[in-house]
Order: C-alpha cells, then sequence, then structure tokens
C-alpha cells in the first residue's frame, strides 16, 4: 500500500482522540483510493463495526491478488513475446545460412524446387531478400551499370535546365506533361514513406530515389514519371544497392501487367480487372455479390495497389513477403493477395455499404497479421474450370479482340 508523507499535519499541542489512536499513523495517508477501504472512519463519526472491517480487508487482499494476477499475465505475455522474438531471429538467421550456403550458389538448378519454394512462402531472411528478388525479377532488358550512369547523367542535365516546378502548377499540368515532369519526381519523394524520414529531402536516401526515378524518366521517355513509382522504387534501394535497384526497377516495370498500369492502357486494365473478378466470384461469391450490389467495381481499390505493389497499402515489412511471392510467381500473385485481403476482411466488408467499404480498401488497418493474411492468400485458388490465371487473361483478351465487351467498360473508358 502507497502512502506520501504529509506535511503540517496537527501539531504535537493537539490532543489526540481516541479514534486516532486506534488509525495508522497520521503522518501518513494513503495515495491511492483502493487503500481507502482499510482507513478507519474520522474521529467525528461512528467507528467501523468488525463485520465491515473485516469485509474491507478482505475486498482489499482480493485487489491485490487481481493486481498481482494482472502483473503476472503481462509479465508471461512479456516473457512470450521476447521468447517468440528470440525464435523468429533464430530462424531467420538458419533460413540466411541456408540461403546463402545452399539455394544462391546453385541458384539455377534449385530455385524451382518444392523445398526452396516452401522456404520462398515463408519469407525470405532481409540479408538476402535483395538477391533473391534480382535474380527472380531478372534483367530480360539487359541494362548494365554504364547504361544507369548514363540515363542519370542525362537526368541530372534535364535538372539544371528545368524551370522551377511548383505542387499547384503540377495539378493543372497536362497528363503527359505531368508523368514525365522530373520536378513531379521531387514532389511525389516527399510523399513517400514519410513516417520513415529517410526519403525526404535531408534524409540519407532522397537523393539516391531521385536518381533512379530521375534516370527511369530517360531510359524510357514513352512512360516517363507515373505517380506510384517512388514506392517501389524506394522498396528496392532499402534491399538493393542504387545501380542494382534500378535495373530491377526497370524489369519490374517492364512486365505486362505493370506496363499496363503505369502506361494507363484502359483495355488491358480492363482485362486484368475481368479475370481478377472471375476468380473473386469463383472463392468468394457471397462477398462478390455483395459488392456488385453495391456497385463496387475492382478498378476503385485494386488500381492502387498494382500501381504500387502493396508498398503504399500494407504495412512495409508485410508488403516485402507479399513481394517476395510476387517474384517467385508473377503477376498472379498480385490479384491472390488481393482475394487474401478480401477474405481477411470479408466478414467486415459485409456489413458495409458502398462508401464505407471503399474507404476501408483504400485505406487498410494499420495492423495486418501476417500469418493470417499469408493463411487466406493460401485458400484462394487460382483455377476456375480449370483454367489458370494466365489462360483466364488469354481467354479474355482475345475475346475483347473479338468486340465483347468486357465488364466494367463504362468506369475506365
Amino acid at each position: 500500500m502507497e502512502y506520501e508523507t504529509k506535511s503540517g499535519r496537527a501539531g504535537s499541542g493537539n490532543p489526540t482522540s481516541p479514534r486516532q489512536s486506534v488509525r495508522k499513523n497520521l503522518d501518513f495517508e494513503p495515495l491511492s483510493t483502493t487503500a481507502l477501504i482499510l482507513e478507519d472512519r474520522p474521529a467525528n463519526l461512528p467507528a467501523k463495526p468488525a463485520e465491515e472491517a473485516q469485509k474491507h480487508r478482505q475486498q482489499y487482499e482480493e485487489m491485490v491478488a487481481q493486481a498481482k494476477k494482472r502483473e503476472l499475465k503481462e509479465a508471461q505475455k512479456r516473457k512470450k513475446q521476447l521468447e517468440d522474438r528470440c525464435k523468429l531471429e533464430e530462424s531467420i538467421g538458419t533460413a540466411a545460412q541456408t540461403w546463402n550456403q545452399e539455394i544462391l550458389p546453385n541458384w539455377s538448378t534449385v530455385c524451382t524446387s518444392r523445398r526452396v519454394r516452401d522456404l520462398w512462402w515463408q519469407g525470405i531472411p532481409p540479408s538476402v531478400r535483395g538477391r533473391v528478388w534480382s535474380l527472380a525479377v531478372g534483367n530480360e532488358l539487359n541494362i548494365t551499370h554504364e547504361l544507369y550512369n548514363i540515363c542519370l547523367s542525362r537526368a541530372k542535365e534535364k535538372w539544371t535546365t528545368a524551370a522551377p516546378f511548383s505542387e499547384t502548377e503540377s495539378e493543372d499540368a497536362g497528363s503527359s506533361d505531368r508523368e514525365s515532369s522530373l520536378e513531379l519526381i521531387k514532389l511525389d519523394i516527399s510523399r513517400t514513406f514519410p513516417q520513415l524520414c529517410i526519403f525526404q529531402k535531408g534524409g540519407p536516401y532522397h537523393d539516391v530515389l531521385h536518381s533512379i526515378l530521375g534516370a527511369y524518366t530517360c531510359y524510357r521517355p514513352d512512360v516517363g514519371y507515373v505517380q506510384g513509382m517512388s514506392f517501389i522504387a524506394a522498396v528496392l534501394i532499402l534491399n538493393l544497392d542504387t545501380a542494382d535497384a534500378f535495373i530491377a526497377f526497370a524489369n519490374l516495370l517492364n512486365k505486362p501487367c505493370q506496363m499496363a498500369f503505369f502506361r494507363v492502357d484502359h483495355s488491358l486494365m480492363l482485362t486484368y480487372f475481368a479475370a481478377f473478378e472471375v476468380f473473386f466470384e469463383e472463392n468468394l461469391p457471397k462477398l462478390f455479390a455483395h459488392f456488385k450490389k453495391n456497385n463496387l467495381t475492382p478498378d476503385i481499390y485494386l488500381i492502387d495497389w498494382i500501381f504500387t505493389l502493396y508498398s503504399k497499402s500494407l504495412p512495409l515489412d508485410l508488403a516485402c513477403r507479399v513481394w517476395d511471392v510476387f517474384c517467385r510467381d508473377g503477376e498472379e500473385f498480385l490479384f491472390r493477395t488481393a482475394l487474401g485481403l478480401l477474405r481477411l476482411y470479408q466478414d467486415v466488408l459485409t456489413s458495409m455499404d458502398f462508401i464505407h467499404m471503399a474507404q476501408f480498401l483504400t485505406r487498410l488497418p494499420d495492423l495486418i497479421p501476417a500469418e493470417q493474411l499469408f493463411q487466406h492468400i493460401a485458400a484462394i485458388h487460382m483455377s476456375s474450370r480449370n483454367r489458370k490465371w494466365a489462360q483466364v487473361l488469354q481467354a479474355l483478351t482475345e475475346q475483347k479482340r473479338s468486340g465483347v465487351r468486357l465488364p466494367g467498360a463504362e468506369v475506365l473508358s
């Protein structure tokens, strides 16, 4: 029981009443209201009956026991968290050793084996993640470090000759001008992972991110810079050296799905959305019907997820795990992840209307349990009537070419 010394109490000249002699030392008083039940009543009030005093003491002892129980429970929780953290660190260390000693030296022969695919699903250790991503993404474009330096030099020349560009002007500029503008890159960098404070001006990775995005606009002037690219480049920078990050970045964006979205190819985007809805209806028919009833179309939530490869929508460590399997399985996994998220939150979503669903999906919860999400992703079957993702996508593409209007065409037309 906590007490504090109280100064200025009755002096020695004040007489001591019989009730005061029964009370505890009057130079102390309880800080806790819990402890007040043990205090006798003031001298001018009738004394507590023995039965009431006993009851109060019993109540106090019960409170103390409950407090101790809570403390013990919290201590056990902290101990378990520490043990789990130690186990996780140990498993990451063991996995890193396996990747370094057994997998990476024999990449071409073991990368498609069942064992490696299983390890891949569990998450690539951060210490080797960049190397695995580079190998998995590949370099079909044959970009060299020298080519990166040439593109960067051209970008720097443009920066020195570019006129100042304000955020207000960026909103008013034409689409093609805005997306190819090197100045828009500066504006977007400040919005990239702001909570990390490492990509903003003055941060350790500001210039690196600026360089990669600027070099890409010179490497692919037909694509230019599109909002969302900064998040992809930032994730790569956190895992790779600058030139290697640029190589992976350019090759990633050259994939059919990413190119369709970043070049805003409406027709192809609609085909991807239609393919997604085939598997949506197959896996989550109840939620699919609810979305249809409320006219919630895939473009409302999928565009942001695909544009940034979930790096803006999910916690960074979880986004990296999604990237791990995306590098293994390709674009199909981006849409499988979307279905996994919808499956994870389907009970919440089915109770919402259009506005609340749109708000929820465009701003996902800050805390998303990784293992739980991956369990839901694993439960998604990317097969419809014995057709895989690529087959469904191909069939829809041919259907589009034949002049059949795909669902949702009015949204992006």
